[in-house]
């Protein structure tokens, strides 16, 4: 193998214990599959990459659905935020996880003005915030689906990036749409987020915060 296809190695500075060194899956950001407005396609293509290249890590990967019943989440420091906290309202926002171990994880944005990845816990703070400064129609829920569900049975023919008259709204990724075997359009599935419903496990922020972010003691 050349040595340039080695993956990149996170270096965790200034720990008193020595720990293994976290594998970062995607060298360069500006590798990645993207496409504006597309996120949970440009997260399915962050799937697909790890199961091709780092296939063993797959099943500590995760695609997180972020979105309410009123389909208003605010977010901080995104790119397409124009005040200078880059502060964007969407209507939902996808984003990649890295959990290979209990008290270590990594989010993968590519919308984020933040490093790619950054830790969850600065993530968390940089972007989510805290619900109390919220009313409840903004509070943040989490759709936590494993990489390896997500790309069996995730599928969107792109319906709702159409006008009514079957023009874009933004130009669409150059490949084909995602369907799955069962499904050309799920999207709204993951989406939603009534618990009892659709695939994965729906969270609130602080039960996200507690299942990612463990301090090591």
């Amino acid at each position: 193998m050349a040595s340039e296809s080695k993956p990149e190695i996170i270096q965790q500075p200034n720990m008193e214990y020595q720990k293994k060194s976290l594998i970062n899956l995607f060298a360069k950001q500006g590798d990645c599959s993207y496409v504006s407005c597309y996120c949970e396609e440009n997260v399915y293509k962050l799937c697909e990459n790890v199961n091709g290249r780092n296939p063993v890590e797959l099943s500590k990967c995760y695609a997180v659905f972020i979105s309410n019943s009123s389909r208003t989440v605010p977010l901080w420091r995104q790119r397409a935020g124009k005040d200078d906290d880059r502060l964007v309202i969407w209507d939902y926002h996808v984003i990649f996880l890295y959990h290979p171990e209990v008290d270590r994880c990594l989010v993968y944005d590519l919308d984020s003005e933040l490093p790619f990845p950054t830790y969850v816990h600065k993530y968390v703070t940089e972007t989510f915030r805290t619900d109390q400064i919220l009313k409840p129609d903004y509070f943040r829920f989490f759709r936590i689906i494993p990489a390896v569900d997500f790309l069996r049975d995730f599928a969107s023919d792109r319906r709702h990036m159409k006008r009514p008259d079957g023009s874009w709204i933004k130009p669409p990724p150059n490949y084909p749409a995602i369907s799955s075997p069962v499904s050309a359009h799920n999207l709204e599935d993951f989406i939603q987020m009534d618990s009892t419903k659709g695939p994965g496990q729906v969270l609130n922020l602080a039960q996200f915060v507690e299942r990612f972010y463990k301090p090591s003691t």
